[in-house]
């Protein structure tokens, strides 16, 4: 069991790198992707294509219509992306880009399909530094949640328990970039921008896309990001 892993993979930079960590300590990874009627839906296809890279045993991508709740500018056509904020302003509260729940739904489905997969991990690319300040990446919720998937599978009282790996959890954006370039990740094929327009191209301006540029600033790295 020990070698089998579920990676939540979104199709972002944070996920892909993710991806490639467990790759590199030779997890069969088993992905999962979910197109929950997000407003970035480029990201289901780039995720897609980074699966197939990085040639996962599986691949599965669960459809949840999340935009039936709204409540976040990522599935209310409604609410519009704050395209306000400066980069020292992200993290300062939660923004209307927070999805209610989102990483405790997501990390439901993955442990309900690590378990059907006889997989003892779950990988997710959550991170307590540079991030937007959602509450369902800080490090007290990820052991919460650690000890709640003991408690309730068939796995957790069997003695079996299922681990939350967190590699990028303290990790700043150019450290994450950094990782992944040195195991060799296409960048240019992830997407993260909460405002894609119809060609596939960032906005540049909301908080996913000034710390993604932040990020290849510090690593002294080249951004392939496409900005309209």
């Amino acid at each position: 069991m020990s070698s089998r892993a579920v990676v939540l993979l979104s199709g972002g930079l944070d996920s892909t790198t993710v991806c490639a960590i467990a790759k590199a300590e030779k997890r069969e990874i088993y992905a999962l992707t979910i197109d929950y009627h997000q407003r970035n839906h480029w990201e289901i296809n780039a995720a897609r294509e980074i699966a197939n890279r990085f040639q996962v045993a599986e691949h599965i991508i669960f459809p949840l219509d999340l935009s039936l709740f709204g409540g976040s500018s990522l599935t209310d056509d409604n609410i519009p992306v704050d395209k306000t904020k400066s980069l020292q302003e992200i993290g300062e509260q939660i923004p209307s880009s927070y999805v209610p729940a989102r990483n405790t739904i997501f990390l439901s489905l993955a442990l309900g399909f690590a378990e059907t997969r006889a997989a003892s991990e779950i990988w997710l690319g959550v991170n307590n530094v540079d991030y937007s300040g959602y509450p369902d990446c800080r490090p007290s919720y990820i052991q919460a949640y650690q000890n709640l998937a003991k408690l309730a599978t068939k796995a957790g009282v069997e003695g079996k328990e299922m681990t939350i790996m967190t590699p990028l959890l303290n990790l700043n954006k150019g450290q994450i970039i950094r990782r992944g370039l040195e195991l060799g990740v296409d960048y240019s094929i992830t997407r993260t921008c909460y405002d894609l327009d119809d060609q596939g191209r960032a906005c540049g301006r909301c908080e996913s896309c000034l710390l993604r540029k932040e990020g290849f600033r510090q690593a002294n790295a080249l951004d392939p990001t496409v900005y309209r």
